[in-house]
């Protein structure tokens, strides 16, 4: 079950309340202006919230930028069809559309080099242009980074999108990048970076990994000697993380099981991660944990990478980590797909 992301929820709302209230103000004239040349007067910040959590509503932009919401007002909106920035279409929502007043989030794929620069509204009464840059959207980790567990000195590539002039911090600490392209960035690891999250900062944004260095079990390879047995390594560009992950074909009601180890330093951690998908609809795991089966945990898993967290909380002799076993508790012979095994910190 996905978790309601309360930010962006409130990010949501406030701006449906900004638009009621432009509406408010400036709608009791719609219906006498549906036949008007639509004109554009500015572009306007739908919501910015500053890195001190202030928060700054409906401000001239200057920059549009990718994925993020905007106000366009002018008139002559009401039979709008179609809004392009640079060419590139962006959907809108007709319910947030009225004659003064449209709001529309700029399509993420939306080109920002060697373009026009310029908005296009299109209406049944006709076609109106603006001056309007697009940036480079924030960037994205589409495979986090690798190898997870690397150590003071080792070289770590970070994978993405829109990395356009990054600044790399691993914790608090700014590190330099040795190379860098729009999709991969390469740097060394520092003295005290254990532990410690990646983030990666554009003109637009940031985005931070969701798991730390050195709290893999799995990236490309196993750590601490671990291992499961009767796998199949796959490096073919489909990895959830890194470029390397296991398969592995269990029958119905049989199961994957790792190697029995015993791994007790795991007092800087909230539980366990991983990333499964599987060939057909309909998968469904069971984590058995340290062999206590009495405490099975149950694992829907689609053909689409997702990743999972397991806390502490929910499984039983907690204070170590001795085997994992996956049972296939679907019914039906499936093909699963692992990948990114770890631990959480707290």
């Amino acid at each position: 079950m996905k978790k309601i992301n309360i930010s962006h929820l409130r990010n949501f709302l406030a701006i449906v309340s900004l638009f009621l209230m432009v509406c408010f103000v400036s709608c009791t004239n719609d219906d006498n202006s549906a036949s008007v040349q639509p004109t554009i007067s500015s572009v306007n910040r739908a919501l910015n919230i500053s890195s001190d959590g202030s928060k700054e509503i409906d401000v001239p932009a200057e920059i549009g930028y990718p994925n993020n919401t905007y106000f366009i007002k002018g008139s002559g909106f009401s039979s709008l069809q179609k809004i392009y920035f640079n060419e590139f279409e962006s959907y809108f929502n007709p319910t947030m559309v009225t004659d003064s007043v449209i709001v529309v989030t700029i399509d993420i794929d939306t080109p920002y080099e060697n373009v026009s620069n310029e908005l296009k509204i299109v209406t049944k009464n006709g076609t109106v242009t603006y001056p309007f840059t697009i940036g480079p959207p924030a960037p994205i980790l589409t495979k986090g980074f690798n190898p997870v567990n690397a150590q003071e000195g080792e070289e770590i590539t970070i994978y993405g999108n829109y990395f356009i002039d990054p600044v790399v911090k691993i914790g608090e600490t700014t590190v330099p990048v040795v190379s860098s392209t729009s999709t991969e960035i390469k740097v060394k690891v520092p003295p005290g970076a254990d532990k410690k999250y990646i983030s990666v900062t554009n003109i637009t944004g940031t985005a931070t990994s969701t798991y730390a260095i050195g709290t893999a079990i799995y990236d490309d390879m196993f750590y601490d000697g671990w291992t499961f047995n009767d796998v199949t390594y796959i490096s073919d560009g489909k990895a959830q993380q890194g470029l390397t992950y296991m398969k592995r074909e269990i029958k119905a009601w049989s199961g994957m099981e790792s190697n029995w180890s015993w791994y007790s330093n795991i007092s800087a951690y909230s539980g366990l991660r991983f990333a499964i998908r599987a060939e057909q609809e309909g998968g469904r795991l069971v984590l058995i944990f340290n062999g206590d089966w009495g405490n099975m945990r149950f694992i829907n898993v689609t053909t689409e990478w997702q990743e999972f967290f397991i806390p502490w909380s929910d499984l039983n002799n907690a204070d170590h980590v001795q085997v994992m076993h996956f049972r296939n508790d679907s019914g039906t012979d499936n093909v699963y797909y692992f990948d990114n095994i770890g631990y959480q910190l707290k």
